[in-house]
């Protein structure tokens, strides 16, 4: 086979779709930083130079594998009232974060984004404008939702436990040792609640986000 037949039979393996997928399959791996044009074309068993065939480097890369994560977070249903809407939507959000944790810091950070961010931005500005949320609500509410959801997002993917005993052993090493006299908000914390049966973190999302839902409905009843 010629260097030629080879390099066009590659190509034909390849798509633009496929590229993405294994872009953020590979990230989901090993996080952005050290996803490279190289390392990826390893991931996807051809040349480095295949891959630039479908994109220009790295960075339209990135751009691809955001796009295709918004795709992923579902749209706020028709037909529900709108607080129950955008909260079936944040749900959505933070799932879909926690699979992709490399894509929390990115979500809002491109200058080209795609199709499917469009479509899901404006998704949610027309169920907070359908709920009879102002222009400026809109804003805030937008805005203090999505801080929300991407930071949980980030702190959820950086705790040093994921639950269960991985929460007594930290508390054994940190926590615990502490003097009860000079740390004793820490300890009872901990002792009181964090090693409780059935403590978890992450059960906290849906009370901060309802706190949320429940002030910017509040504020839009007063006609804020």
């Amino acid at each position: 086979m010629s260097a030629t037949t080879g390099d066009a039979s590659t190509r034909a393996r390849l798509s633009l779709d496929r590229v993405l997928a294994g872009a953020i399959h590979l990230a989901d791996r090993i996080g952005i930083e050290p996803l490279t044009i190289r390392r990826l074309a390893d991931d996807l068993g051809v040349k480095p130079m295949s891959i630039y065939h479908y994109v220009p480097g790295k960075e339209a890369i990135i751009d691809g594998m955001v796009d295709l994560v918004f795709g992923e977070i579902d749209p706020p249903p028709a037909g529900l009232p709108w607080k129950e809407a955008i909260r079936q939507r944040c749900l959505s959000a933070r799932t879909v974060l926690a699979r992709h944790p490399w894509a929390t810091p990115l979500m809002e950070s491109r200058t080209s984004p795609g199709l499917a961010t469009l479509r899901h931005h404006d998704a949610v500005l027309g169920c907070l404008r359908a709920g009879g949320l102002s222009l400026p609500l809109t804003a805030h509410a937008y805005a203090v939702l999505d801080s929300y959801v991407y930071g949980f997002a980030l702190q959820e993917a950086n705790l040093p436990f994921s639950g269960g005993p991985d929460i007594a052993d930290l508390a054994d090493e940190i926590i615990l040792p502490l003097s009860a006299e000079e740390f004793p908000h820490l300890v009872e914390f901990t002792t009181g609640h964090v090693l409780a049966p059935g403590y978890d973190f992450r059960h906290s999302f849906e009370f901060g986000l309802d706190l949320l839902l429940d002030g910017i409905a509040a504020t839009a009843e007063r006609g804020t």
